[in-house]
């Protein structure tokens, strides 16, 4: 029986440990937190100086059973949770519901699942940091206030199940904030002109841009004009040395954006597969606001680099990181090995994996060197210039193995990669031009990355949260990722060849909206409200200025009641005014009459966005149609409006039926006879033809006639039922309370008793 027995708070992390320690260890999960506050009151005595009332959930209770077990056959406990806030309250809420005694009770602390890293833990264990967990309680607690005192605020003022939360709100606030500014943005254009030039002499082409943009299309045609006749030659000719250094390694929010960007991974699945990294063993601990390395790591990367690139492209650099009291003060996170380049296995991880080895690498590793050429071209005649500029990488160093990306929404600047060899006053030979309309950039949406960017630049949040905030949001249904929308424009394209001048338009994307975070209209209903009602909470400097306070507090500068009791009576005072004087907010918005003379309203329904033609008090009763997914009741016309009141409509028949196109609560979908089949998804009811619902018919057909013999017994196995049935998810094998799932329901038909005895007993696939 071991003597020593280590708590962690997860199963994967419990077995990465318990090999590198000896038979004497015995290593067991928590699964998270044990106990929080209750859930069906607000579960703090504010009166009694903030007391907390803490319960373990009933999801937990068998777990908390079992560890109590496990505490009693052990003469040492070790608390091993994670070294941060959240990971300190965990291992105080096990100490204090196992019951521990701190003469038997040890709490140690590791940034990377290594034996190097857990043997030094275990041979320096400490005490549990009550300042950190004073922190974390401080957070938790008034997170519940906020939302605990505003959320029937809401449920009265605006709609019933709404809730709010303190930094949750003010995300939903920048995405709205964002919204408006596209709202109210004023387009304008410019008409900007490139040239393609030649060398006189050997002929060689590089390209240039016009110094200058012009207002209307008359004056670029005019300089175009000029160029036919005109002559051009190499004004001036500057080189000058540069370098660009490499990127920090990477922090929490620096890995969550430039995944992102990289790999296209959301900040939820960069976390969850940074997660299965570190407890693996693999990386050191994901959520840190540091961007030091180790001196292991140091000369590792130094040993690496030069063993595999040689000694002129290493260059040792210690960052320091520049947020002050920061959480997670440990290491940036890094590869535990540096000498293991690639995984195997989840191609996700594996990718994640490869980012953070080469940011880390290319961190410790030369400048690159770079010559930048910039050549003036001038125009017979005129004052304005072609400009160009092209760049020569002499030295790549870094740059061998890693160039961090960037998130823009500007025009890049014209730039030649390599540029022919040119003198000044050396002749140059127009070959063409043109002449763009270019329309002034919209504000960009904020994607995923940008507002993790956003939200450390104001302060607000910090590395645990991150994720927690952008899914929230989601869940709530205040902010939705948009789909691949893009509003087409006509552009303007003059061309000069050969000496002639040539007008055209051409059609152009622009503001998509694919991956960027979109408001709802309950969003921004409710963004509305705390905007008017609750200005401190949605004030930037306020949310910053409590995790400055949540820093002092984790420090021991501050305690964590009197924090709380400068925080709640100003902001009970002003929950109890706003409860007396808010007014009722109308979810609507007013967008003129019918044909009948009966009001139209854009408004806010039991099921989400919806239109209403009439009112309660009307003799006639009012009737309804659901908002489209692409419509808004921000942007909605009249006439949009009254156009969804074009279904249910009959579009044809089919073998004798009748073919309706509608839509309800979950969707639109085509009714044929007695059947209601679901339009596919992305589909417009409204141009749903004929042909496109018979082959929908004949599609849902073939599927009732292929599952007409399920659910179906294919016979025993150790005398239990196998069963082939079919659910929400496609067909499947019932057997001994479990389901096996069917990729293709096409191959269930010849399905025997002996294919389903192997896909029950396949191994399973580690996930």
């Amino acid at each position: 029986m071991a003597n020593n027995l280590v708590i962690v708070e997860s199963p994967a992390k419990a077995k990465t440990i318990e090999k590198y320690l000896g038979e004497d260890f015995h290593v067991v999960s928590s699964y998270g937190h044990v106990r929080d506050l209750d859930k069906k009151a607000m579960g703090i005595d504010i009166k009694n100086d903030f007391q907390p009332a803490y319960i373990v959930s009933e999801d937990k209770k068998k777990i908390v059973s079992q560890l109590k077990a496990e505490v009693k056959k052990a003469k040492v406990v070790w608390l091993a949770s994670d070294d941060d806030r959240e990971g300190e309250a965990i291992a105080w809420h096990l100490y204090e519901v196992l019951g521990l005694k701190n003469k038997d009770t040890k709490r140690i602390v590791f940034n990377e699942i290594t034996k190097s890293a857990i043997l030094h833990a275990i041979s320096n264990p400490r005490e549990i940091d009550q300042n950190l967990v004073n922190a974390q309680q401080a957070r938790r607690i008034l997170d519940r206030i906020v939302g605990f005192e505003i959320s029937p605020v809401l449920w009265s003022k605006v709609k019933p199940g709404l809730s709010a939360g303190r930094v949750q709100s003010v995300a939903v606030e920048l995405i709205c904030q964002r919204e408006e500014e596209i709202k109210n943005f004023q387009s304008s254009y410019t008409y900007n002109i490139k040239g393609l030039f030649a060398t006189a002499k050997e002929h060689k082409n590089l390209s240039a841009a016009l110094n200058r943009s012009f207002n209307s299309k008359e004056e670029a045609l005019n300089l175009l004009e000029h160029l036919i006749k005109a002559s051009f030659a190499v004004n001036n000719v500057a080189k000058k040395p540069s370098k660009r250094s490499p990127a920090p390694p990477f922090t929490t929010s620096t890995l969550q954006q430039e995944a992102f960007r990289k790999l296209g991974m959301g900040v939820d699945r960069t976390m969850a597969a940074a997660q299965q990294l570190y407890e693996a063993g693999l990386i050191t601990y994901m959520r840190t606001d540091s961007v030091n390395l180790s001196d292991y790591a140091l000369g590792a990367a130094k040993d690496f680099i030069q063993k595999e690139y040689g000694e002129n492209y290493s260059k040792t650099r210690n960052f320091h990181t520049k947020t002050k009291g920061a959480q997670e003060a440990h290491e940036a996170i890094r590869p535990t090995d540096l000498s293991l380049k690639t995984l195997d296995g989840n191609v996700q991880n594996a990718k994640l994996y490869e980012l953070i080895w080469k940011r880390t690498l290319a961190s410790q590793m030369a400048d690159a060197e770079i010559e930048i050429t910039n050549i003036e071209i001038g125009i017979s005649d005129r004052q304005e210039l072609f400009l160009t500029k092209g760049e020569v990488i002499l030295f790549d160093g870094f740059l061998k193995l890693y160039s961090e990306s960037v998130e823009t929404d500007e025009q890049e600047e014209e730039s030649n990669l390599s540029l022919p060899v040119v003198r000044k006053q050396d002749e140059l030979l127009l070959q063409s031009a043109m002449g763009k309309q270019t329309f002034a950039a919209l504000p960009p949406r904020y994607n995923e990355a940008m507002l993790v960017h956003k939200l450390e630049e104001l302060g607000i949040g910090r590395p645990s949260t991150y994720a927690p905030i952008i899914s929230t949001i989601q869940k709530r249904d205040y902010v939705v990722k948009g789909q691949n929308i893009s509003k087409t424009r006509q552009v303007d394209i003059i061309k000069l060849a050969a000496k002639k001048i040539t007008q055209s338009t051409i059609n152009e994307n622009y503001a998509s909206e694919k991956g960027k975070l979109l408001p709802t209209d309950i969003g921004e209903v409710v963004n509305k409200f705390l905007r008017s009602y609750f200005v401190k909470i949605m004030d930037y400097n306020f949310t910053a200025n409590a995790e400055k306070e949540l820093d002092n507090i984790a420090e021991g500068k501050l305690k964590w009641q009197k924090m709380l009791h400068s925080f709640y009576t100003p902001f009970h005072a002003e929950v109890d005014s706003t409860k007396e004087n808010a007014k009722k907010e109308k979810a609507e918005r007013y967008l003129g009459e019918d044909s009948q003379g009966r009001k139209v309203f854009a408004k806010i329904g039991r099921f989400g966005s919806m239109i209403q033609i009439g009112e309660s008090t009307d003799e006639q009763k009012p009737i309804f149609a659901s908002l489209q997914s692409k419509q808004s009741i921000a942007t909605i016309t009249l006439e949009e409006a009254l156009g969804l009141f074009a279904l249910p409509k009959i579009i044809g028949e089919y073998e004798g039926e009748e073919i309706k196109v509608a839509t309800g609560r979950f969707g639109a979908y085509i009714k044929v006879g007695s059947q209601n089949i679901s339009l596919p998804k992305g589909s417009d009811p409204f141009k749903f033809s004929l042909d496109d619902a018979i082959a929908l018919i004949k599609v849902n057909n073939e599927k009732k006639e292929m599952l007409k013999d399920l659910p179906k017994n294919l016979g025993k196995i150790d005398g239990k039922d196998v069963l082939l049935q079919y659910g929400r998810f496609g067909v499947y094998i019932k057997y001994d309370e479990k389901n096996y799932r069917l990729k293709d329901i096409k191959n269930f038909k010849d399905l025997t008793l002996a294919d389903a005895e192997q896909i029950i007993k396949a191994p399973k696939k580690k996930k």
